[in-house]
């Protein structure tokens, strides 16, 4: 459902989501990255566990929080590519790091 329009983007970077290699194009979102990849949940709610996924795409919602190089409740769609990122879907309120 969610496809890029460019069909022969010219840089391309690879990124890693929940530990399986992607490539992704230079200068877009690591939420659009999430869903080219056929991913559809980006995290799941702290008390039923519930699946969410990004709506606004602009960074009013917070429904995009992922994991992203480690550092829990980032906004996946305000964050860019970049070649060795490392995305993960959110489990629940997303413990920082000890």
């Amino acid at each position: 459902m969610f496809k890029r329009l460019d069909s022969n983007p010219s840089k391309r970077v690879t990124i890693t989501i929940d530990g399986i290699p992607h490539e992704a194009v230079a200068g877009e979102t690591a939420a659009a990255a999430v869903l080219l990849s056929g991913i559809d949940c980006t995290r799941t709610t702290p008390v039923s566990a519930t699946p969410r996924a990004p709506f606004c795409l602009m960074g009013v919602c917070y429904e995009c929080l992922m994991v992203i190089d480690g550092q829990p409740n980032r906004r996946a769609c305000q964050e860019y590519v970049a070649e060795g990122m490392r995305i993960e879907t959110q489990r629940g309120p997303g413990a920082l790091p000890e």
